[in-house]
């Protein structure tokens, strides 16, 4: 398993809101049609009277994010209406093989 993350940063809390209406509406829905997709997380927090967020999406593979994000899958897959809601995004997304993971406790992490 592959889990993809990435982080952005919002100017405000509101903007921070937004940018999570826009990943449950847009996003969530995009990435459960792509196969080899097996989870999302949107994680956030108040900096400085801004918002940084980190989404962390899992996968069974590379192939399966190439299918996503093309073939650079190092670069960060950012449509234009959520952009515009950060005033800075990371533009690389970084990769990392899952090695251990704790599944034994029911009901975590699922949305």
């Amino acid at each position: 398993m592959v889990e993809r993350v990435w982080s952005a940063r919002a100017d405000s809390v509101e903007k921070g809101s937004a940018y999570a209406a826009y990943f449950r509406r847009v996003v969530l829905p995009e990435l459960t049609g792509i196969p080899g997709y097996i989870a999302a997380r949107l994680l956030r927090r108040e900096v400085g009277g801004g918002v940084e967020v980190v989404v962390c999406t899992s996968w069974e593979s590379l192939e399966a994010i190439r299918t996503f994000a093309g073939d650079d899958i190092d670069c960060a897959v950012v449509h234009d209406e959520a952009a515009a809601l950060f005033v800075d995004y990371d533009r690389l997304v970084r990769h990392f093989e899952v090695v251990a993971e704790d599944s034994t406790r029911p009901g975590r992490g699922s949305f």
